[in-house]
């Protein structure tokens, strides 16, 4: 049973890049000359992110990288961006690699129409020809832009994981944050998918939105469960409107407190539990047949930028406008504005801005901080065999750090392992050993909030 009351008193503020894997700030001292010659080196297996960054209107919680218009024309040439981007990439990296995840993200894929979908699925198997049987193909989808044509293009082509925007059922909340949606609605959409045989269904849900209390968000699971998704992902919402202008559409007086929001995650917790799901990671839930439930109790769980996923070591291609890729030593990030985005490309260069390259001491602690943050755990055996170092001589600054949780933890000259409790703090636990989270908080960088 995890101790809330704990939960309240030890959470605290955290910083806006959300520790994942660290608080790395990109730099432009990574150069793209150096990005080049990581791609041209790199052999794993690929996971491949698309940024579809297009949405029909603002939704006011959102804090996405995302561009608005009701024009196709705008798609039709993102598109087209796209196809040059993806032309790039045959020359500078090995995309005959074998691919074992794809995920359309956005924005909204499926604002993209069925022929605009069929033709950019099909442009990305021409450059990359070698996908693996059981990859994992997977879009994020808004019920109130999805139809019979789009479901069959997704599927004809080997999607098999879909990721349906919730938010919240509740007609108030839905109206405060500007995102009409009924339970009928998506209820049709689902139906829609597994009707076309997608066999993973993910429901996403955010708790700390405005006019959200304790029985709404109660009333809002009951009826996410009557769908039966595969899994839930129940995210805190992060309100940042210095960061994001459409949130402050929002009365702060209606955003529900720190206690109401933990007696939101104490209820889902319970209530899943009670119907079949465990809680895996931060802030997911799945079935105790799903994959990641399976990986969480075997430890080979991962977290990249697209989330919690069993594919572990393949390097990630961000492709896209904003887009992010990682490998084991660097992190590269796409432009963030369409100009700069459209000129790299046509002047014959990937569109990339900016990146940092991993030194041993970040290799190390991305490391240990992705096996926190995973799978509760820590192998410091593995670590000490892996990186050569004495763990508790290394970290002995980081571990006075983590001390402050220590009824959270247990710790031997083995391994680290989070309890019930602590899963619930484990971006407090892994912040320990993020050295650019301490050098922001000395910096006094604006942070958000944990809770």
């Amino acid at each position: 049973m995890r101790d809330y009351k704990a939960f309240v008193k030890f959470s605290k503020p955290g910083p806006r890049y959300t520790s994942y894997p660290t608080a790395v700030e990109f730099s432009k001292d990574f150069s793209y000359e150096q990005y080049l010659q990581i791609l041209r080196q790199q052999s794993k297996d690929l996971s491949l992110y698309f940024h579809l960054p297009f949405c029909r209107s603002a939704c006011y919680f959102c804090g996405c990288n995302v561009i608005y218009t009701s024009k196709d024309e705008n798609k039709e040439r993102y598109l087209g961006y796209l196809f040059k981007e993806l032309d790039l990439l045959e020359k500078f990296t090995n995309t005959k690699r074998k691919v074992v995840q794809m995920h359309f993200g956005g924005g909204t894929p499926t604002f993209f129409s069925a022929n605009q979908l069929q033709r950019l699925i099909e442009k990305i198997k021409s450059i990359f020809v070698n996908f693996d049987k059981k990859a994992e193909l997977s879009c994020e989808i808004d019920p109130r832009f999805l139809n019979e044509e789009q479901t069959k293009v997704l599927t004809e082509n080997g999607f098999n994981r879909v990721s349906f925007g919730v938010q919240d059922f509740d007609e108030r909340v839905q109206k405060e944050i500007h995102r009409i949606q009924s339970f009928e609605l998506t209820q049709e959409a689902v139906n829609l998918v597994r009707t076309y045989g997608i066999k993973s269904v993910n429901m996403d849900l955010i708790y700390g939105l405005p006019l959200q209390s304790l029985k709404s968000f109660e009333n809002t699971l009951k009826k996410g469960l009557e769908l039966d998704p595969d899994r839930f992902a129940i995210f805190s919402y992060a309100h940042v409107p210095w960061l994001k202008k459409n949130m402050r559409k929002f009365n702060e007086k209606d955003l529900p407190g720190p206690n109401i929001k933990l007696e939101i995650l104490e209820f889902c917790e319970h209530f899943l539990g009670e119907n079949g799901y465990e809680m895996v990671g931060m802030d997911h839930f799945a079935k105790k047949d799903d994959e990641l439930f399976k990986a969480l109790k075997n430890g080979s769980l991962h977290r990249n930028f697209q989330g919690y996923t069993t594919k572990k070591g393949a390097d990630l291609l961000g492709i896209g406008l904003t887009s992010i890729g990682e490998g084991q030593r660097h992190y590269a990030q796409n432009f963030k504005d369409m100009p700069s985005y459209e000129n790299a490309i046509d002047n014959g260069s990937l569109p990339f801005e900016r990146g940092i390259l991993l030194d041993f001491d970040d290799e190390l602690r991305k490391a240990v901080i992705m096996s926190l943050m995973a799978n509760f755990s820590l192998d410091i055996k593995g670590v000490e065999a892996r990186f050569g170092v004495s763990f508790f001589e290394y970290f002995r600054k980081d571990l006075e750090l983590l001390s402050e949780y220590k009824h959270f933890y247990t710790v031997d000259k083995d391994s680290l392992k989070v309890n019930e409790t602590g899963v619930l703090l484990i971006r407090n636990l892994a912040m320990c050993f993020d050295k650019y989270m301490k050098k922001l908080s000395e910096e006094k960088k604006v942070f958000s909030k944990t809770v």
